[in-house]
């Protein structure tokens, strides 16, 4: 016991101080850094963008002073000067850099402003977008005045409409639980999804690296090739556990201090107040089953090939079932309630996303939940002991891999050995 220990701390820490494993962490701590303060880096192009200046021509000379303060009011990252007439001095202006552009203002068939934009390219979106939204607000103006409507009469016609929703489900969740609730889900898939893979490649790759090296010879014959699948298992889980543990502390401490403005910018979807915390449970536990299933696949997958260039060949069916189960979880987001969704929580390499997606969403009975765990369960403890047989031969194939046809031989070898 005292080996096997010894070969996960080996696994562990020669991963840890590896310079993909901090760089990757690198990477994703100032990947939350940079979205977490996204705002200011986006104040800091907007101020760069402060000083436009776009010249503004009324062929109908009536709309300019109430284009100007719809402008004023919306609160324009560009300055707007009026232009007596539209020409080729102007065009010359905008080629040459004095001018960002040309608003020119006029009148439609029926007698209601309209607008022709002039710039450098159009790539200047934010120009098109913002003279559109102002002259949307002038328009109705002079439509409210010309059939004589008060602003209050106005806005409640464009007031949207309120509908009411009721569940009438025995403890169904209420709007504001399944948005939060949705959100949650979208995220930890995502995570789920990535971590898995990058993961469980890592795996087979070690596996496949060792062999390659013949590295393997002298270790199955100190320690067995289960302890040593095993040992990887455990130590490239606890590799990730410390990664996610780096990632979580630095994003939970940059953006403690803007979960307010988080909460109030996307209407209290990421407030998470009214996520149960067995939603958050249940996705560790979906998360440490879904890697164990995956991690043992691909550990007894990579002790198939002896060139680290046959791995990911020989993993892409894994990848693809990964990348399946992704993207019905992404349908079931929208549809988490359909047969086909039900179905499929039940199908072992698809049950860590889309069950931990029916339990994030709606309310199932407990038996469900206790028999998708009972499924995985199984799943992991019949693929591990089927792949240490072949991981028992495998680790002793040299040559050039032919995928699958390996699996009979190793398990030869196996029953031989």
């Amino acid at each position: 016991m005292n080996k096997f220990w010894l070969m996960v701390a080996h696994t562990y820490l020669s991963k840890v101080k590896t310079k993909s494993f901090i760089i990757t962490t690198l990477i994703m701590v100032l990947l939350i850094y940079g979205l977490s303060n996204i705002g200011t880096i986006i104040e800091m192009f907007d101020d760069e963008d402060s000083g436009r200046t776009i010249a503004v021509v009324d062929e109908a000379n009536q709309y300019y002073q109430l284009f100007e303060a719809n402008l004023e009011a919306m609160g324009s990252p560009f300055d707007i000067e009026q232009a007596s007439s539209e020409g080729e001095e102007l065009d010359k202006k905008v080629l040459e850099g004095e001018l960002d552009g040309i608003i020119v203002l006029e009148t439609d068939a029926n007698q209601l402003p309209t607008a022709t934009v002039k710039t450098l390219s159009m790539t200047d979106t934010s120009i098109f977008m913002e003279v559109e939204q102002v002259l949307q607000q002038t328009k109705q103006e002079i439509g409210r005045q010309q059939l004589g409507l008060d602003s209050e009469d106005l806005n409640q016609l464009f007031m949207p409409v309120e509908v009411k929703k009721i569940a009438l489900e025995d403890n169904a969740k209420t709007e504001a639980e399944l948005n939060q609730a949705r959100v949650l889900v979208y995220v930890l898939l995502f995570f789920i999804y990535f971590s898995v893979i990058v993961y469980a490649s890592m795996i087979a790759t070690e596996v496949a690296t060792e062999k390659s090296s013949r590295v393997m010879e002298i270790l199955i014959s100190s320690v067995s090739p289960v302890k040593q699948m095993f040992a990887k298992l455990i130590g490239i889980g606890l590799l990730s556990l410390t990664q996610m543990i780096v990632i979580f502390t630095f994003g939970f401490t940059t953006i403690r201090s803007k979960l307010a403005d988080i909460n109030a910018m996307t209407g209290g979807e990421l407030g998470f107040s009214d996520v149960p915390v067995s939603t958050f449970v249940y996705a560790g536990i979906y998360f440490i089953l879904g890697y164990f299933l995956f991690a043992t696949l691909a550990a007894f997958l990579g002790s198939l090939v002896s060139r680290i260039e046959d791995v990911q060949q020989l993993i892409s069916p894994m990848i693809f079932l990964i990348v399946g189960a992704f993207m019905i979880a992404m349908f079931g987001l929208t549809n988490p309630e359909t047969p086909f969704i039900t179905i499929s929580s039940y199908i072992p390499f698809f049950t860590p996303m889309i069950m931990f997606l029916r339990v994030g969403m709606l309310n199932i009975p407990a038996w469900e939940i206790m028999l998708s765990i009972g499924i995985l369960l199984a799943s992991i403890t019949i693929l591990a002991i089927f792949g240490a047989r072949v991981y028992k031969g495998g680790v002793l194939i040299y040559g050039k891999s032919s995928s699958f046809k390996d699996l009979k031989r190793a398990l030869m070898m196996s029953k031989d050995k």
